[in-house]
């Protein structure tokens, strides 16, 4: 696996990725994508040559829909994900009001948000456009999910009371005993 196509065509041959992004795509949500552990797990785990799919703690869906960003309509998105399937851990999330839970200014789009997640190995989505497309974004680049590197986006970098939180998540993620090639990179070389 080496670049975006390898990428798409890794999910495309997954018949339960496929039908997680037509599933999530029955909503109609506005700016939807399925993102983060959802697309650098497949990533991570083709590049150790794992024949099997490291379980999800969730499926990641966010939209933005700054005109209804009640969290009880996010749970009606979640309760029909499951009751279409209901064997997967869906979480879904409105972008439009996530910059208040994460003390930031507003976000732009769900891409905008995507873009401030803690890594860049994270900061990926994938979505079905209009057309059935798959369709990856990466707004961090793929030069370091591609390369087993955990470090942090630019928006980490910048804010170094995010440190924390970066170093929290690599402590209770615990990447290195799921993926052993991995680098990771330590807020604390970056101040």
């Amino acid at each position: 696996m080496k670049n975006e196509e390898d990428i798409l065509r890794a999910i495309q041959a997954d018949a339960c990725m496929m039908a997680a992004l037509e599933t999530a795509g029955r909503l109609n949500l506005p700016d939807w994508w399925i993102c983060a552990g959802f697309v650098r797990t497949k990533i991570w785990d083709e590049l150790h040559g794992f024949n099997e799919r490291t379980p999800l703690e969730d499926i990641d869906v966010v939209y933005f829909n700054p005109e209804a960003v009640d969290e009880a309509e996010e749970k009606r998105f979640e309760e029909k994900l499951l009751q279409l399937m209901p064997d997967l851990p869906w979480s879904v999330k409105n972008e439009a009001k996530m910059h208040h839970i994460n003390s930031l200014p507003p976000y732009a789009s769900s891409i905008d948000a995507i873009s401030k997640f803690p890594e860049t190995a994270t900061a990926l989505a994938v979505k079905l456009d209009e057309r059935g497309q798959l369709v990856l974004a990466a707004p961090c680049g793929l030069n370091d999910v591609l390369n087993l590197i955990v470090k942090p986006t630019p928006h980490f970098i910048e804010n170094k009371e995010l440190k924390a939180v970066y170093e929290k998540r690599l402590k209770t993620k615990n990447w290195l005993v799921k993926w052993p090639k991995l680098t990771i990179d330590r807020m604390d070389k970056n101040s």
